[in-house]
């Protein structure tokens, strides 16, 4: 009888490959592992989100400051027609047209330094009553007004009306038709031409005193 011969069996080729992978897949899990979804793709790029945020204006703005301020007295106080340059350093609100209209000037009050410049620079023709409280250069007159210059005025002007009374200083000629009254205080540098001259104890007056003796104006 001849010997019995042994069968070798050989695994298939493809359990061998599934054996191979499994072991790949095994040894490496992580790196072949696809993950389902990404949180972000990246090759887009979303643009930052801008969220709006109030920004309070500064207390002290510069429109706070124009407002909120303690105006000068006005430098003459009366009805009164001016022509020539008017400065303003503070807040104008009205309206100006063709067919008239008015506005309002709040003026900010003047610093001691620096130099003094005048407030109304022009002509100032009134009818009734005028008082000047400021500094007011150029001319003024009046057929039958009364001029009031008080103890904080200054009047770099040449005055021609029917009365002044003068407390505060005067640099020009002066011509009262009717009469002029130097209160104490009042400093006047330049002439005088009148019907009728005041003169209080206190007041300084330099140049020339010229009084008529008749209304119509013969000296």
């Amino acid at each position: 009888m001849p010997p019995a011969k042994i069968a070798l069996k050989s695994e298939p080729a493809v359990t061998t490959r599934h054996q191979i992978q499994t072991r790949i897949v095994r040894s490496n899990p992580e790196a072949d592992a696809v993950p389902s979804a990404l949180p972000h793709d990246v090759t887009r790029l979303e643009s930052p989100k801008l969220w709006p945020v109030a920004v309070p204006s500064p207390p002290n703005s510069r429109r706070d400051h124009v407002s909120k301020f303690q105006a000068r007295v006005p430098p003459i106080i009366g009805e009164a027609t001016f022509r020539g340059w008017l400065p303003v350093d503070g807040v104008i609100s009205g309206q100006l047209s063709a067919n008239g209209g008015g506005f309002t000037i709040r003026q900010r009050p003047i610093n001691g330094g620096g130099k003094c410049e005048p407030e109304l620079n022009g002509e100032i023709r009134f009818k009734d009553l005028l008082r000047v409280n400021g500094y007011v250069a150029g001319r003024i007159v009046s057929e039958k007004g009364t001029l009031i210059v008080t103890t904080e005025a200054r009047v770099d002007a040449e005055i021609e009306v029917a009365v002044a009374v003068i407390s505060g200083t005067v640099n020009g000629s002066v011509i009262g038709h009717e009469r002029v009254e130097l209160n104490p205080g009042a400093v006047i540098m330049g002439n005088i031409s009148t019907n009728s001259l005041a003169v209080r104890p206190g007041a300084f007056f330099h140049g020339d005193c010229c009084v008529w003796k008749e209304k119509n104006g013969d000296k």
